[in-house]
């Protein structure tokens, strides 16, 4: 299998390290200069991705942000062959596959969007690691939900990279979805850390700050730009979870002891009912 890579950072040299550990010919582009070097260097390409090798790929990933995913398809649409498995890994759906399917029309080649459900709160080639997919879930958004043959291609292409399972779904479910699971997640932990109690935590810390702050440790960049495509739904969760928080503080200054009770009964019997306990 050959693969090729646009964007070697955590999630592309990820992948790329992943297909070489599963023995594939990998062919990566990267903007940065540093970042190829380093990526040929480790072994994790085989070569540069462009217009001429672009051509040998069974399937092409395109690992950037969602403005630049879109901008390096428009421009290297022309060069992938009719046929060629093309799949973007953006946090959020709508923009690229509108992008990814236009342009598979014209042009004649498989698009589908893609998101890995997996990474750390550190980011950059030099985080990668060829492991970061082992058991996690990929999220597949086909152009046709129902065509098994594509569906078969998708998992062929993504498991070697250690992925568990292969989930489908449409691109406005998917953004739904990750406004709660992972973008509201991230702006909670952003906005937390910021406590003045923060400076003073060692010693008065365990587990539960550690989990709730450990993906503050965020990219401003690309996180931005995924909350600002995914406005809608994201200020929906936002609108959610500052309705409750309301019900806590008012419960708390008041001193009703029952309301905080039944509100913390609440919230231990959904997490049970979520996880199927």
């Amino acid at each position: 299998m050959t693969i090729g890579i646009a964007g070697l950072g955590l999630i592309g040299g990820s992948f790329a390290k992943a297909y070489k550990k599963a023995g594939a010919v990998v062919y990566g582009a990267d903007s940065d200069a540093g970042v190829r070097e380093s990526a040929r260097l480790s072994g994790a390409v085989d070569g540069v991705l462009s217009g001429r090798t672009i051509g040998s790929c069974d399937c092409v990933l395109i690992a950037l942000s969602p403005e630049a995913a879109a901008a390096w398809l428009e421009k290297r649409a022309k060069d992938i062959p009719p046929g060629t498995l093309v799949m973007d890994c953006c946090g959020t759906k709508r923009r690229i596959c509108g992008t990814g399917f236009r342009l598979a029309k014209r042009y004649g080649f498989e698009f589908a969007g893609g998101h890995p459900m997996a990474g750390t709160h550190l980011w950059g080639f030099q985080n990668s690691r060829a492991d970061l997919f082992k058991g996690a879930s990929f999220i597949a958004v086909p152009r046709a939900p129902g065509d098994t043959g594509l569906l078969e291609r998708i998992r062929s292409a993504v498991l070697p990279a250690g992925f568990g399972s292969v989930v489908t779904t449409t691109a406005e479910e998917h953004d739904r979805i990750v406004a709660f699971t992972s973008q509201l997640a991230h702006l909670i932990s952003s906005a937390y850390i910021k406590s003045p109690a923060a400076l003073l935590h060692r010693g008065f810390s365990a587990g539960s700050y550690r989990d709730l702050t450990r993906v503050a440790r965020l990219n401003p960049g690309m996180w931005s730009e995924l909350f600002l495509e995914n406005r809608d739904y994201l200020l929906t969760e936002l609108d959610t979870l500052l309705a409750s928080l309301q019900e806590y503080k008012n419960a708390v200054a008041s001193g009703d002891k029952d309301a905080l009770w039944t509100l913390l009964d609440d919230g231990r019997r959904r997490k049970e009912e979520v996880d199927g306990i």
